[in-house]
């Protein structure tokens, strides 16, 4: 028998890279492109993503990049960075900042459709101002999302733009990639610039792991993003889901999940229920198809709405749902 030390494994690229940005700028979409599965909620409405969100990604890099060419990324898709009063926004404004300041490469995820300002002097806004400090100090990706849906020749002047704005940096520390999340046009590019920004080390996590979110929290986000998507902007902001039961059943191959649908008003309430529960039902067919292709089995989902008046806005309520501000540190 031999007392050999078993081989150490080969050394890759490995690290933490938070996907930060304003409202609405595509940083969901994004992270459910590079997965190739939908894993985080996605809809048009703003403020979709509430809590930190870690994702698992290993890429093979270019011939060009010195070795070694393996990466392990673990993404962390932030809450967009918006003012307000109430609990949940505040938040999410600190998860969002608390995930932009402890970590490895930071990507800036930027609309490049946005009429209020296509540019840098977004970030000056009192919306943006903390997130663009958090940030001074990080190697620092910009992704120019939805250029599919700029003028070519109002791209190259934004781009520079950019530069001009992160030209205080070295060189090696800013890189700026337009991409197209939603067809997936630049994001192998993407990808391949932060993976080669990633410290020498060991792996961070199993090969297999893709997200240390469980099922349960999974399916919520899932129910959520449908509920959005049906009702838009009928359903206020304050809208939000507790997976009360995920029963996994064996010998039946399938999940039974029940759900409640927490909103703050009677009237909320009956915008979800509908008239003879019409849209509930739809929305429980529409969640139901998303968490079997999921969790690869049938699901058996129902759902319930419950009335907590002002939940989103004292530290109570928001914990009722079980927003737990992090601990500190990457997920």
């Amino acid at each position: 028998m031999s007392d050999a030390a078993p081989p150490e494994p080969a050394p890759i690229r490995a690290g933490f890279c938070a996907i930060v940005g304003l409202p609405n700028v595509g940083k969901s979409t994004l992270l459910n492109r590079i997965l190739g599965q939908r894993l985080v909620a996605v809809s048009p409405k703003p403020q979709t993503t509430r809590n930190r969100i870690l994702a698992v990604h290993t890429i093979d890099l270019p011939d060009d990049v010195e070795p070694p060419r393996k990466a392990q990324i673990a993404f962390v898709d932030t809450p967009g960075i918006q003012q307000g009063s109430g609990a949940l926004r505040r938040y999410m404004r600190d998860e969002a900042l608390a995930a932009a300041g402890d970590t490895d490469v930071a990507l800036l995820m930027i609309d490049a459709t946005d009429s209020r300002g296509r540019g840098p002097d977004r970030l000056h806004s009192e919306d943006a101002a903390p997130l663009a400090a958090a940030l001074r100090s990080k190697p620092l990706i910009i992704a120019l999302n939805k250029v599919d849906r700029v003028a070519k020749p109002d791209l190259l002047p934004l781009i520079e733009r950019w530069h001009g704005w992160g030209k205080e940096r070295p060189e090696h520390d800013l890189e700026i990639v337009p991409i197209a999340a939603l067809s997936g046009d630049g994001v192998g590019r993407l990808v391949a610039a932060i993976g080669r920004r990633l410290p020498e080390g060991p792996a961070l996590f199993p090969e297999d792991m893709v997200t240390d979110r469980a099922e349960r929290f999974l399916a919520g986000e899932l129910i959520r993003e449908q509920l959005f998507h049906q009702l838009g902007n009928e359903l206020p902001y304050a809208a939000g889901v507790v997976v009360e039961t995920f029963e996994e059943r064996a010998a039946k191959k399938d999940v039974q999940i029940g759900a409640v649908i927490v909103v703050e008003r009677d009237s909320q309430k009956a915008i979800v229920v509908g008239k003879g529960g019409a849209r509930i039902k739809q929305l429980g067919i529409a969640a139901r198809e998303a968490l079997s292709e999921l969790l690869g089995c049938p699901v058996h989902l129902n759902l319930f709405v419950k009335v907590i008046p002002d939940w989103s806005r004292g530290e109570r309520g928001i914990r009722q749902l079980g927003y737990e501000p992090s601990k500190g540190g990457m997920p």
